[in-house]
């Protein structure tokens, strides 16, 4: 008959993207005869730092909502999140609970485990928690009291098993990949090999409410859903959990960097095309394009069936004219280059990226060239940096004409190599909890400092953008004084009139009727009393 799985989402307002691990599990465990569902908190007000209650801290790069992003409902609820997860256990009572989650996320995921601890304790439901962060932070995750077990690894065959003991009232205390509690002490299992993605079901999205599988890009919104080709990364950045992972699997005799057949990709495509009629297609690989000419030729035949709008993320040393033209021609919309950092020696030494600058400038020219918009992501903040450094990153980024160029603030999440350096350097103890989600550095660095990070991060675009005539007015704006914040406010009005596109504008030309407002929800009965309470009107 199977048994009731409830899986916890601890996630933030504007983090829209729903979560495929979850999808992948629901499927797999619905096929093993398994009911499941899911409490999502993604447009609930969380009160768990910036964006989770649509609230967004003075920045660039931001347009206001547009009125299609308020027609397809992509605002927060209503209802209280604590109110809803109590009626959703009480009426689907779930046998095991498994709680997915990213390290910015934990105490956010822990909240909700803590409102529901009646239940658990009451019907003695084991509690499995699972990601990248317990894997990488076992210890810190499972010594919370409602946390019976912590996935190691990836967990699509230990859910099955662990599910099928459940089932069968028999003891689980030998499943592989998890750690568990017994009497006092911690079981560590063995971690089998790495899942083969090919015999995974198709990704199972009837769990998510309707408005997750939709998603704001470059000012549109549209129905989207990810599609995995490729699982880990070939490339070795030390400020990413994919050298870890790669080591984890290598040293039980594995490659955790595997790639989907091109039929199944193929089928899972047609699936969303023709029967959830998906308008736009977001590949969620690490690196795209860490592909063949061969492999992409393939997939490039297999795509100009579908004929929908896609995004991709990958780094510039893997585009080539041939391949971005062939993307182009088959529906390529737009691209998130890795950049990260601007200094070649700084950026070989500490973050394992060997690239010329000259080279990343004329990869980057061939986008454009074939009508693609991309983006560029950058990172300040890192151990041993600079501000001096940092200037750097910005000379980069202004000799390459990006649709939008973000930087975002160094987090040395557990499972880093960036993050073992900060721990040795003493820059973080291992048990602290990092956060993404409040940008806030959290370093704390005599060479570099915390505001000066603070100050990098809020004139970037301005800097980038900006003639050099007017540094010396962006370098006043940094301040967080009031003149400063005259200044900034002024330069931010300027930047955005001149160099973003408006929320409802074409990137490729034309653009649909938009009134510019204050606050969009202002003429929305519904909640316009919610705008005392600080919902948002402006999105990345």
């Amino acid at each position: 008959m199977g048994i009731k799985v409830l899986f916890l989402y601890p996630n933030t307002y504007g983090m829209n993207m729903l979560p495929p691990a979850i999808a992948t599990f629901s499927a797999i465990l619905k096929r093993e005869g398994h009911k499941i569902s899911v409490f999502d908190t993604t447009y609930y007000s969380t009160d768990h730092g910036n964006n989770s209650d649509g609230t967004k801290e003075e920045t660039l790069n931001v347009v206001p909502f547009s009125k299609e992003m308020i027609k397809r409902g992509l605002i927060p609820k209503k209802t209280r999140w604590q109110d809803d997860i109590i009626k959703q256990i009480d009426e689907f009572k779930p046998d095991l609970i498994g709680l997915s989650s990213t390290e910015d996320m934990w105490e956010l995921g822990i909240k909700l485990l803590e409102q529901i601890k009646y239940y658990i304790k009451k019907n003695k439901t084991p509690v499995i928690a699972g990601g990248v962060f317990p894997t990488f932070a076992p210890d810190i995750c499972i010594d919370h009291e409602l946390v019976d077990m912590v996935c190691v690894g990836e967990g699509e065959n230990t859910l099955i098993d662990l599910c099928k003991k459940i089932e069968k009232k028999e003891d689980f205390l030998n499943v592989t990949n998890i750690w568990i509690k017994q009497d006092g002490k911690i079981i560590k299992n063995s971690i089998t090999k790495p899942v083969d993605i090919n015999k995974n079901p198709i990704i199972d999205t009837e769990i998510f409410e309707d408005k997750r599988l939709y998603r704001p890009m470059a000012g549109k919104v549209y129905k989207m859903f990810p599609v995995e080709t490729i699982r880990g990364c070939p490339f070795t950045c030390r400020f990413c959990n994919s050298p870890d992972q790669a080591r984890l699997y290598k040293g039980l005799g594995h490659n955790f960097y595997r790639k989907k057949r091109m039929d199944l990709v193929q089928k899972e495509l047609k699936h969303f095309k023709d029967v959830h009629k998906v308008e736009y297609m977001y590949f969620w690989a690490d690196t795209f394009l860490g592909m063949s000419k061969k492999e992409l030729d393939e997939f490039c035949e297999i795509y100009s069936e579908i004929n929908l709008p896609f995004w991709m993320q990958t780094r510039p040393e893997t585009i080539t004219d041939y391949n971005i033209k062939k993307l182009s021609e088959v529906g390529l919309h737009r691209i998130s280059f890795g950049v990260e950092h601007g200094n070649e020696e700084f950026r070989a030494r500490i973050l394992d990226r060997r690239w010329k600058n000259k080279d990343i400038i004329e990869k980057l020219k061939i986008p454009h060239k074939y009508g693609v918009a991309f983006s560029v992501n950058n990172i300040t903040g890192f151990p041993t940096e600079t501000k001096k450094l940092a200037f750097d990153t910005i000379e980069l980024n202004r000799h390459i004409d990006a649709d939008n160029a973000n930087i975002y603030t160094f987090i040395p999440f557990h499972g880093t190599p960036l993050r073992k350096m900060c721990e040795d350097l003493g820059l973080i103890d291992h048990k602290t909890i990092t956060k993404c989600n409040t940008m806030s550095p959290q370093l704390s660095m005599p060479q570099y400092p915390p505001h000066e990070i603070d100050e990098i991060r809020k004139c970037f675009s301005l800097y980038v953008k900006f003639p050099k005539n007017r540094w010396k007015e962006i370098e006043r704006a940094e301040k967080n004084d009031k003149e400063g914040n005259r200044i900034f406010k002024l330069l931010k009005q300027e930047y955005l009139e001149t160099y973003m596109p408006k929320p409802d504008a074409d990137p490729h030309g034309g653009s649909e009727d938009f009134e510019k407002v204050e606050n969009p929800y202002c003429d929305i009965p519904e909640i316009r009393d919610d705008l005392k309470k600080g919902y948002a009107d402006e999105m990345v």
